[in-house]
């Protein structure tokens, strides 16, 4: 409910000030909000080329592309005998590029990841092998999750969530994290209704404990960083402390015991292995470093697909006792993730027309303008705050974010205290907005209680964990 309410808020309000804009004179037309790409520049008028002052004619009649740039932001565009004059660049794609986008750059691709994945997710089950691996984890997962039976399904899908994101696998990790809350949904009396299982997952999630931050890496790589994982153990301590954190607040809410030697045991041996990687990480040089950070992701990824196969194979007298086979249960499993992306398209699409409007009416920059000049009232350095549009958008957009991302790397330098703070911004949130359309959606939770608000308590713990990690490696 109160998911539905904030959306509606930041459509009507981007639509009333882009009316403003136009109706004030402040705009000369509104067609970038409807038709626009991302970065073309936007119209503030149009003159007759006759109109211009002499020098502006010549030089737009000389251009071989018919452009006059004038400083950072400012251009003429000649058009036959009429010459358009813009300022600044679009932020994002209008409304109906962004729905075309959002079929074709998102919904297949994530259709074919989904398809993929409940495909090896079905031998997962038909085989037998969720079984044992809920078995395996029950003693710890029970902890976190009192009302989940012993044993359940939900609980081997939730580990390799878990294991994607730790991996940083994001295509994969989508998969699982929707199996997860499905077969949750199957405890769930009330199915218009978030569970507190479904809660805690859903946070815990959003936390995305972290090791190998390799789009970042790659980020950084690309903008020619003297080290591009040097930001690499500040994401991970920071994902570390956001998941902790969410573990802490859902559990206090949710009223679960914390203290018990199998959790705190349990979170032991994930410090142990990430400190034992982290040691072996920060022995090697530059290209050993990038090519096992690289290779580490793939090698595990494949070898849970083979286990997995290679134990359906095994197990290919079960599949005979249930009337199918290893390829039949694939296929089943594969049309139940299309099925799966066909539910949660409208929640995307609605999702990202409202992001699309935010953004491009502009009072997305008004709000992080009056917060960046809120941090520097109070005495916040420069540097910190060029860094925190990053954070403020990256729970609505991850594109969006990473835009900015990109755009703090090159104006303040890849090796600077902003630019490595912002690249710790984008590895340690998530997009909170988009997972919650994305795996309610699925599961069609109309209620999600208190999940918004300590989805974005986490990712506001986050912003400080990777402004004090920042503060002490740089």
């Amino acid at each position: 409910m109160a998911l539905s309410r904030f959306w509606l808020v930041i459509i009507l309000a981007s639509i009333t000030y882009i009316f403003v804009l136009l109706f004030s004179g402040k705009y000369y037309s509104i067609e970038y909000a409807v038709n626009g790409k991302k970065d073309d520049p936007i119209v503030r008028n149009e003159y007759y080329l006759k109109d211009l002052p002499v020098s502006i004619q010549d030089t737009l009649k000389k251009a071989k592309d018919n452009k006059y740039i004038i400083g950072k932001d400012s251009l003429y565009i000649l058009d036959n005998q009429t010459v358009r004059f813009c300022v600044g660049k679009q932020a994002t794609d209008g409304i109906l590029p962004t729905c075309k986008n959002t079929i074709f750059d998102l919904l297949l691709p994530l259709i074919a990841y989904l398809s993929f994945f409940c495909g090896i997710l079905q031998l997962l089950i038909n085989s037998g092998a969720s079984e044992r691996l809920a078995k395996l984890l029950s003693p710890i997962f029970v902890k976190v999750f009192p009302e989940i039976p012993a044993n359940h399904p939900s609980i081997s899908y939730m580990m390799l969530n878990f294991a994607a994101n730790f991996l940083g696998l994001d295509s994969a990790a989508t998969p699982f994290g929707l199996k997860a809350m499905e077969s949750l949904h199957e405890l769930n009396p009330d199915k218009e209704k978030a569970s507190n299982s479904q809660i805690m997952f859903m946070c815990l999630h959003a936390a995305g404990l972290t090791l190998i931050p390799t789009s970042i890496i790659g980020y950084r790589a690309a903008q020619h960083a003297a080290n591009p994982a040097d930001v690499m153990l500040p994401c991970i301590i920071t994902s570390f402390i956001g998941t902790i954190a969410a573990l802490i607040i859902v559990g206090i809410k949710q009223k679960i015991n914390l203290l018990n030697v199998t959790l705190i045991s349990s979170i032991g041996v994930v410090v142990g292995v990430i400190t034992g990687l982290l040691l072996y990480i920060t022995k090697l040089d530059l290209i050993n470093k990038g090519h096992f950070t690289g290779n580490l992701s793939n090698v595990l990824l494949l070898g849970i697909i083979f286990v997995i196969l290679a134990y359906s194979f095994l197990r290919e007298k079960r599949f005979t006792d249930q009337g199918t086979n290893v390829f039949n249960s694939f296929v089943e499993g594969a049309y139940d993730g299309l099925k799966t992306g066909r539910t949660i398209f409208p929640y995307i699409l609605g999702m990202l027309v409202a992001i699309s409007l935010f953004r491009n009416s502009g009072v997305f920059e008004i709000l992080t303008g009056f917060i960046a000049k809120g941090f520097l009232a109070i005495g916040v350095t420069k540097e910190i705050v060029d860094a925190l549009p990053i954070a403020i958008l990256r729970p609505f957009n991850a594109a969006g974010s990473r835009g900015f991302l990109i755009d703090a790397m090159r104006t303040y330098g890849v090796d600077s205290f902003t630019g490595r703070l912002a690249s710790v911004f984008q590895c340690a949130a998530e997009t909170t907005f988009y997972v919650i359309a994305v795996y309610f959606g699925s599961i069609k939770v109309k209620n999600t209680r208190y999940t918004l608000g300590a989805m974005l308590l986490v990712d506001l713990i986050c912003v400080f964990a990777a402004i004090f990690m920042c503060l002490l490696f740089f």
